[in-house]
């Protein structure tokens, strides 16, 4: 996108605020006149006092000089207070433009985009936004007005000796484009980077158990250094290009500047600049200095704006899950059909479902077993549209879901994962998390204690009200699943998804939670994801998944029968159980089993 098109896009956001922005720029433009005032000040003086001898003069112009300065301390503080306000007032509405896409992302997008570079967005990206819409804007605003109105003064004085100055614009204009340019492609290089380093400081904070019981310090020491030095060099090229940029225009200024004042000092001479006249041209051009300066370095501000801006648009453009269905539902019967059903993942090639044809009727219990791989996740996640269907069609209650209102139809559905993912807040925060923060202390009880989770609440510090910490670090992983029980169980939905509820448990904790998950499907379409086998055993019908394709389909003991890739996993999967059994018993065995005394009597 253009520059020109960034910043009118950005302004947008402005126009709710004009007012307080119309009032910034009055004073920005009051502040810009007293500056050429100073020198006319300044011609005033020097004529009428020390030439005419005015008396009147004075004491007129040193009034005069204090009523500038507060007229001018006042048009500042007006300028850059309400500057601010405006710029604060846009990254808010920015930001909250920001998140609120967020929420509407398709699962895909955040498949394919590292959470640490999306975060950037928000507190890097969004930040150097905010220099472009305000000391940017006003330094731009105020020092083109000073350098305007003080050419004007230099013009009304001396048109001819005036000119000169504006022989160095040209020159700087191209000086300018060129240095734009560069800035512009090595921000979008810092910003990139920046991102980089905000994801592997997430990484490590997320992995700091993996990183050290596998000693990954130095790893990450080296990875960490090499991205910090790549933001530090970056850095230091903006600023060589940006310093680089203000001495050459500088340099032409003065040059140009030079040859005025030395004309004008020959006038003088011959009697054709008066002493104020002279003095006050003089003071006009050096005045002139600063303001050049400062418009000259604040490309550097604009261009990192505008690239920030650049990478905020292109989040807030991102397509939102497509929502397309018209019919809003009440509360479904629970029968779903997948028709013809393959999908190919976002960017992806090949496909990882294939014709899928598969009817789940009201209440039943339908569990997808198969090898890591073969679709059992990606199958479960077209029911509530995180994915779309490559082709074919996913019916509930003979409706087309794509037909369905988004909400309306993940209304209908409640889901318990393997990676459980609890907020920094309160158990009953929690368990009636969402939709469900309206319900009731006995209600979220009640849920708890289906969920058998009410035993190990009442044992914590402050019951309900404990904060379990990110993610429910400050609980066991059994007691995080059963918080997502009662999270669903509070939910009441006609369809449940549960995926590896109970991969990650221990025994006695899977027992508690399965307890809890077999209330929880009573009366409920389940379509369940199991890595143990002996968890699904009483399903009512068992899929099989291999290479994106049912290869089998029937009950536990249909499946055992048949004796294929089912019977397969079972047998393996019961070998090693029972394996890592006898290893149990034989080492808790040699444990109470007392120990011979050697011949030298040493044990």
């Amino acid at each position: 996108m253009r520059s020109r098109d960034l910043y009118i896009r950005l302004l947008h956001y402005v126009l709710p605020y004009w007012k307080m922005f119309a009032l910034s720029l009055l004073g920005t433009v009051v502040f810009a006149a007293t500056e050429p005032a100073m020198p006319a000040l300044m011609k005033l003086r020097l004529d009428e006092t020390f030439v005419a001898r005015s008396e009147a003069g004075l004491v007129l112009l040193p009034v005069l000089l204090v009523l500038l300065f507060v007229v001018r301390g006042i048009a500042g503080f007006t300028s850059n207070v309400c500057m601010k306000w405006v710029a604060t007032r846009v990254v808010m509405d920015l930001r909250t433009g920001m998140f609120n896409k967020l929420l509407t992302l398709p699962v895909w997008y955040f498949d394919n985009h590292a959470s640490g570079n999306i975060i950037s967005k928000y507190t890097y990206n969004v930040q150097r936004v905010m220099e472009a819409t305000t000391s940017v804007l006003v330094t731009l605003v105020k020092d083109s007005l000073i350098v305007v109105g003080l050419l004007a003064w230099t013009l009304y004085i001396n048109w001819q000796l005036s000119l000169f100055v504006l022989v160095i614009a040209p020159p700087t204009a191209l000086i300018i484009r060129h240095v734009s340019k560069r800035l512009r492609t090595l921000g979008r290089s810092l910003q990139d980077t920046i991102g980089e380093l905000t994801r592997v400081i997430q990484e490590t904070i997320g992995s700091n158990r993996e990183i050290k019981i596998f000693g990954g310090e130095d790893y990450e020491k080296s990875r960490f250094a090499k991205l910090n030095n790549q933001v530090r060099r970056y850095h230091m090229k903006v600023t060589s290009i940006s310093e680089a940029n203000v001495p050459v225009v500088q340099v032409l200024t003065v040059i140009a500047l030079s040859i005025v004042i030395y004309i004008a000092s020959v006038q003088s001479h011959t009697g054709q600049l008066t002493v104020g006249e002279f003095v006050s041209l003089i003071g006009a051009l050096a005045l002139m200095s600063s303001p050049i300066k400062r418009l000259t370095k604040i490309n550097t501000q604009l261009q990192s704006g505008l690239v920030a801006a650049e990478s905020v648009f292109s989040l807030l453009d991102e397509h939102s899950e497509r929502d397309d269905g018209k019919i809003r539902i009440g509360r479904s019967v629970g029968n779903i059909e997948f028709h013809q059903v393959s999908h190919t993942h976002h960017g992806s090639r090949s496909a990882v479902l294939h014709d899928i044809n598969l009817q789940i009727a009201a209440g039943e219990t339908v569990a997808l077993v198969g090898p890591s791989g073969s679709g059992k996740s990606t199958l479960a996640s077209l029911l509530p549209r995180f994915y779309a269907p490559s082709a074919g069609s996913i019916l509930l209650d003979g409706t087309d879901i794509k037909q369905l209102e988004l909400a309306s139809l993940r209304e209908q559905i409640a889901y318990v994962g393997q990676h459980i993912m609890l907020f920094n807040d309160t158990v009953a925060v929690n368990i009636g998390y969402g939709a469900q923060t309206a319900a009731s202390a006995e209600t979220i009880e009640q849920a708890a204690r289906k969920a058998h989770a009410l035993e190990f609440i009442e044992q914590l510090q402050d019951g309900m009200d404990t904060l379990v910490g990110e993610n429910g670090v400050r609980l066991s992983a059994g007691q995080r699943q059963r918080i997502a029980i009662a999270r669903a169980l509070i939910k009441d939905t006609p369809i449940l998804i549960l995926d590896e509820a109970t991969s990650a448990l221990d025994s006695t904790s899977e027992k508690m939670v399965q307890e809890a998950l077999d209330s929880l499907r009573q009366g409920r379409t389940s379509l369940v994801i199991a890595h143990r086998l002996s968890t699904i055993e009483n399903a009512d019908r068992i899929l099989v998944m291999k290479a994106g394709r049912i290869v089998e389909t029937g009950t536990h003991a249909e499946l055992l029968d048949q004796n294929g890739l089912y019977a397969q996993l079972y047998r393996l999967q019961h070998s090693r159980e029972m394996e890592l059994g006898n290893n149990w018993i034989k080492k808790q065995d040699g444990r109470t089993r007392p120990q011979k005394k050697s011949l030298n009597g040493n044990r």
